[in-house]
């Protein structure tokens, strides 16, 4: 698969809390660290996603805004 997204980041799923409409995907890119990406429940499913799987996250954002106190 092709895809033009230059920010692909590869990980393993750690966890997945499946609700009623939305599923929350845990990805560990790198130990300690976890990226948590939110898709519906459909997409987890169409996707087969498992604990264990390795995957890639694919973050196409125009901004990405840092708040500091």
């Amino acid at each position: 698969m092709r895809i033009s997204a230059r920010n692909q980041i590869e990980g393993v799923v750690k966890k997945i809390e499946k609700g009623e409409v939305a599923s929350t995907v845990k990805i560990e890119i790198a130990e300690p660290t976890i990226l948590t990406s939110m898709l519906t429940k459909e997409a987890v499913e169409d996707l087969d996603l498992k604990e264990g799987d390795k995957v890639a996250a694919v973050i196409k954002a125009t901004e990405v805004l840092i708040l500091k106190e």
